[in-house]
């Protein structure tokens, strides 16, 4: 019985210690906890009042605020929108010009560019500047003169596809600048840049 009381005793004191370094061990973890959480705060506060106080020079002017710098991006988007808008103008102007009603003496756009296609340069005579569309007839012939001696059909046939269209589109403009002066004009005038092709200089002044 003394033996058995002795050992309840010894084990009665193992659970107490044990506790013991439990409990200390729960209050010294709150501890560290309400130190972490007082020095985070503490951290937070001197941050804040950092981004707070505006910044001094000692004995100097106030720095100046450099620009942003500006994004290459936006200066594309800006430049491609100016683009579109000025292309989108000139439609426009076109579309109009092609709506507008036809008055006595005005070329027919229609044929001019129809006759420009199958044609090709010799369609510029209906409404093309002679000095443009002669020589160019001229040369456009001497060149399908050679070109069907020598070159097959079917290897003429790409070069006209691409030289065609563009033909038609030029006998499109030139129809369009008639109308709009009432005379023929040059397409390809070796005018000064930013001068409108057509358009009489203006008399200088004495």
């Amino acid at each position: 019985m003394d033996r058995l009381a002795a050992l309840e005793a010894e084990v009665t004191a193992d659970a107490d210690a044990q506790q013991a370094r439990k409990a200390a061990a729960a209050a010294k973890l709150r501890d560290q906890r309400v130190t972490q959480t007082a020095e985070r705060d503490a951290l937070r506060a001197r941050q804040a009042e950092l981004v707070g106080k505006p910044r001094r020079v000692a004995d100097g002017p106030a720095p100046r605020a450099r620009p942003a710098p500006r994004d290459p991006d936006e200066d594309d988007a800006l430049e491609g929108l100016g683009g579109a808008l000025e292309l989108a103008g000139k439609a426009n102007r076109v579309k109009q010009e092609l709506t507008r009603a036809p008055r006595k003496g005005d070329k027919s756009w229609i044929v001019s560019g129809v006759a420009s296609l199958a044609l090709g340069p010799i369609g510029w005579l209906y409404a093309g500047s002679l000095r443009e569309a002669v020589p160019a007839t001229a040369g456009w012939l001497a060149l399908a003169a050679i070109a069907s001696k020598i070159l097959p059909v079917f290897l003429m046939m790409p070069v006209l596809m691409v030289v065609l269209p563009l033909s038609a589109i030029a006998g499109v403009v030139y129809a369009m600048q008639y109308n709009r002066t009432g005379r023929r004009q040059r397409l390809f005038d070796k005018a000064k840049p930013g001068a409108l092709p057509g358009r009489a200089k203006p008399k200088q002044l004495r």
